[in-house]
């Protein structure tokens, strides 16, 4: 799918509010949540007219907190973790009267050691847990009463004392493609360079296109990835199509990858919302969100990872759906890191949570038993 380039150029205002540290949290095993594939509205109706590969800043205003908050809302400060924040909210409003009365609901910026550290690679600093462990310990300490997550940066072990009850109904799955002079990456000359910190799409791009160089180290939100491409620092880069959308941003992509080329990695494109254990009350507001046809596809993909203890340090990709006789698809994928083997599997079984969870951990173990020892090390 071709996707017309212009700018995207958006004024973001964000008010960051301090929160006092806390101790660490213990984790206890808990399989993820996910949401069920979803046709997704024309890309086209999507695109704003902007001056090309403006750099754009969060666009979302935090409201001052108040006393009679009935719900704190704990969420990174990125433009799209506020993006999903005040989604969270909108439903909560929507769907709960008393939450529509100025400052019912309270936005709480935390900055996670993931936001803080950008010069290294993800893998090098400890993995997924460095986007939520600052969070969930807000959470547990009672300085927010719910927190909203990218289901994808989620560690397959929750901490204590929390719950993830709540996926919201999924976005596009997939990647999409965005550079300044080419339409795909097969249109890419050879030494071209592709900037992206996902070891997933490093491994799936080099397999199927070993005249491409990556790099590695291209953090940042989605604003400052952009910024390093127009500034010539790669050639081009991969984004997930969910967070273009959710930051009304795809007149920057160039073309959408099909499923075949780059599978995702597991549970893209899904939030989920965590409360406390003993919070009987977030608990009711949360089911009334929950959307479970999602919930159970990451759930079966999150068993997936799971199984295979992924990491950032291993190239892991899973997506379950429901197909068109209403059973749940899955495909499961693992690489070397330098792209040279790639081990791929699918199961097909009943849309039921303990049926899916069961098909996400058999895939996860035949892939362990294929791959063998020092698989992911080569």
């Amino acid at each position: 799918m071709d996707i017309s380039s212009s700018s995207f150029h958006q004024a973001h205002k964000v008010c960051l509010l301090r929160r006092q540290p806390s101790s660490p949290v213990n984790s206890v095993p808990v399989i993820g949540f996910s949401l069920p594939r979803i046709t997704c509205p024309s890309l086209d109706k999507c695109r704003r007219k902007r001056s090309y590969f403006g750099v754009v800043r969060a666009s979302v205003a935090v409201e001052e907190k108040t006393r009679t908050a009935i719900i704190r809302i704990g969420t990174r400060g990125s433009p799209l973790a506020l993006a999903q924040a005040y989604e969270t909210r909108a439903k909560l409003q929507a769907k709960h009267p008393e939450l529509t009365e100025e400052g019912a609901i309270h936005i709480e910026i935390i900055k996670t050691t993931g936001d803080k550290i950008l010069s290294q690679p993800l893998a090098d600093i400890g993995g997924k847990g460095l986007f939520t462990k600052e969070i969930d310990e807000a959470l547990i300490n009672g300085s927010i009463d719910i927190a909203v997550h990218s289901m994808k940066d989620v560690p397959t072990y929750l901490p204590e004392k929390t719950i993830l009850p709540c996926n919201l109904v999924r976005e596009d799955v997939r990647d999409a493609f965005i550079c300044l002079t080419a339409a795909s990456l097969a249109e890419l000359p050879a030494g071209s360079v592709v900037g992206t910190a996902s070891l997933r799409r490093k491994s799936q791009i080099l397999h199927k296109y070993p005249s491409l160089a990556v790099e590695e180290n291209f953090r940042g939100n989605v604003q400052t990835r952009l910024s390093k491409l127009q500034g010539g620092k790669v050639n081009a880069t991969l984004l997930a199509l969910a967070g273009l959308k959710r930051l009304s941003m795809t007149e920057n992509v160039a073309s959408v990858l099909s499923l075949e080329e780059m599978l995702p990695a597991v549970a893209q494109g899904a939030i989920g919302i965590a409360c406390r254990t003993d919070d009987d009350k977030m608990a009711s507001y949360l089911a009334s969100l929950n959307h479970e046809e999602t919930r159970l596809a990451v759930a079966c993909e999150r068993a997936f990872l799971e199984t295979l203890d992924g990491s950032c340090h291993t190239p892991i990709a899973g997506y379950a759906a429901k197909d068109e006789e209403g059973n749940c698809y899955f495909r499961g994928l693992v690489a070397s890191p330098d792209g040279t083997r790639v081990l791929e599997t699918s199961r097909k079984g009943p849309y039921v949570f303990e049926d899916m969870v069961e098909m996400g951990k058999d895939a996860g173990q035949e892939l362990l038993s294929r791959a063998g020892p020092g698989f992911f090390g080569n």
